[in-house]
């Protein structure tokens, strides 16, 4: 396993299946999870329209197209099973955008992972790939947009590139290490959008440029191959906080040690600083209308652990953060609405995926 991108090969199959299966149900401060909507495919960031309906990005179940070794999860096969799935008020599920590249085996996906809206129906996404250059080759024509941010309009089929994070990655190299691109985290700005980029350790702009680079965090965990091993930074997500700053978080690498992840704070032109620190794993972010920060943390434990999470209230240059909802299997993404967060589960689970409902209080 590399030490780069966001692939849960290491929880395994049997494992995501068993505590799918037998997870405790969530512990929470302010409310017990609801589940909305269900039947998702490997669901990852999700958001709300400026019209107010909820839109999921699904990383989709791969397809029977070319196959190549994935560096993190092994042999993958493509196929147009990504999409953009929209919640409706009675939680059924109606996927507005299709096919769209997929990558998948039995242990994990990767495809759409995140959208950005610019209206009601104009959006963008981003579409993952977690390797190197080669591996993209590798799948010919139907892995093309793998690693970019497509742009698109509900109203019709047609999409663009508005931005190869691949291409980016390959000329820029943003911190000096291996070519590998995961495009995940999205928002706008301005006239474009700003990634964080999970493989290139970067936060990247689509008008290319870098806007912020993570440094490496030094790993003790018992499974880390030496102690002060330098762990991947692994950016997941960028928000725009209240006071017009970016705000960044982080998995961090194997060994996904437990308390080694930070939410930073990027004003371009600067050195990023640590905001909050003491977090695990973090793959998503959130600004509530009060200027509260949560964060969903994909393991709890650290990712060698299992995926078994929660979404937590970031306290400000603090190294300890409120459970609001706890023992939630492989959470991923959260978005607030009012009182409300909506947060993905179940984000390694081919068909399995749902949206839950977590009241904040």
């Amino acid at each position: 396993m590399t030490s780069r991108t966001l692939g849960f090969a290491a929880i395994g199959t049997a494992l995501a299946t068993s505590v799918a299966l037998l997870a405790p149900a969530a512990a929470h401060a302010n409310g017990a999870p609801v589940p909305v909507a269900s039947g998702l495919n490997s669901p990852r960031q999700l958001t709300f329209s400026p019209g107010g309906q909820l839109y999921v990005a699904e990383a989709g179940v791969g397809g029977d197209g070319a196959c190549a070794e994935h560096p993190e999860f092994g042999e993958s096969c493509v196929g147009p099973s990504g999409s953009i799935a929209r919640v409706n008020g009675n939680g059924s599920v109606s996927r507005v955008v299709t096919g769209l590249p997929s990558v998948a085996n039995e242990q994990d996906a990767t495809g759409p992972s995140d959208i950005a809206f610019t209206g009601n129906s104009r959006f963008a996404v981003t579409i993952g790939l977690g390797a190197p250059p080669e591996f993209r080759d590798a799948l010919g024509l139907a892995g093309a947009w793998l690693g970019h941010v497509l742009t698109g309009d509900l109203r019709s089929t047609t999409l663009r590139s508005e931005a190869d994070l691949v291409a980016y990655e390959t000329s820029e190299n943003p911190d000096g290490t291996d070519l590998d691109s995961n495009p995940v985290g999205l928002a706008r700005w301005g006239n474009t959008y700003v990634v964080a980029d999970a493989g290139a350790n970067a936060v990247v702009r689509t008008n290319d440029t870098t806007v912020a680079t993570l440094p490496p965090v030094p790993a003790f965990a018992p499974a880390a191959p030496f102690p002060g091993f330098p762990a991947d930074a692994v950016p997941t997500d960028v928000v725009r906080g209240p006071d017009g700053a970016w705000y960044v978080s982080q998995l961090v690498g194997y060994p996904f040690e437990k308390g080694s992840s930070s939410v930073w704070r990027v004003v371009p032109g600067s050195t990023p600083t640590k905001w909050a620190t003491g977090l695990t794993n973090v793959t998503s972010l959130a600004f509530a209308g009060d200027g509260s920060l949560y964060a969903v943390e994909i393991a709890e434990n650290g990712l060698l652990g299992g995926p078994i999470g929660r979404l937590a209230k970031v306290t400000k240059g603090g190294s300890s953060h409120a459970t609001v909802a706890a023992g939630l299997f492989a959470p991923y993404g959260v978005a607030i609405r009012g009182s409300n967060a909506f947060v993905t589960t179940g984000s390694v689970l081919p068909g399995g995926g749902q949206v839950v409902r977590i009241a904040l209080g």
